[in-house]
């Protein structure tokens, strides 16, 4: 495990700054940990092994050097992988971290949120409530009705336009939802 070159680093922060924006900062600078059993564990930081970016207390990845690298299998929350080309995508299991840092929020409606968790894209029917100022491709976490988060995906309209199209338009295209959990089960 070790810690993201700069290029690694530029690539997960674009990508985590298109769902929170400003709030970056929160998750990055802000963020004290709770981990671990030292009086202070510090900070959360990010570290990547096997091409997985993991979001872990420093006081974990301290206790973490005893362990052959080839032995590790996972420390912390990983929030995204690496693709062959060098992409980077974030994974369902960093919900929790964009929900209580997002930018864009859009609430479904209950009729429309197993759809959803099946994998299909958000339609403007389903749509419960929605933020302000959402552009065109702006990163959007869904929720249910109840402010449980589901996932999290593009916008494919903005606010605007949302109002004032039809109800079997696409809404949000769907990245990542709580579905993958059982979906993809082995991958994950």
């Amino acid at each position: 495990m070790r810690p993201l070159d700069e290029n690694e680093t530029t690539l997960v922060f674009n990508k985590l700054h298109k769902f929170v924006g400003n709030n970056l900062k929160n998750i990055v600078l802000e963020s004290q940990s709770h981990e671990g059993p030292d009086a202070n564990p510090g900070r959360y930081c990010f570290r990547l092994q096997k091409k997985r970016v993991y979001y872990v207390s420093e006081s974990l990845v301290k206790r973490a050097t005893n362990i052959k690298r080839e032995k590790l299998v996972s420390l912390g929350t990983q929030i995204g992988k690496f693709t062959k080309s060098g992409k980077f995508f974030l994974t369902i299991q960093s919900l929790n971290l964009l929900a209580a840092n997002a930018k864009h929020k859009v609430w479904l409606k209950p009729t429309s949120e197993m759809s959803f968790l099946y994998g299909n894209s958000v339609l403007k029917g389903g749509v419960g409530r929605i933020t302000e100022n959402i552009q065109v491709n702006d990163g959007v976490v869904v929720f249910s009705m109840a402010d449980v988060p589901l996932g999290f995906g593009d916008a494919a309209k903005s606010t605007v336009d949302c109002r004032k199209m039809d109800p079997n338009g696409i809404v949000i295209h769907r990245h990542a939802d709580i579905g993958e959990y059982l979906r993809m089960e082995d991958e994950l």
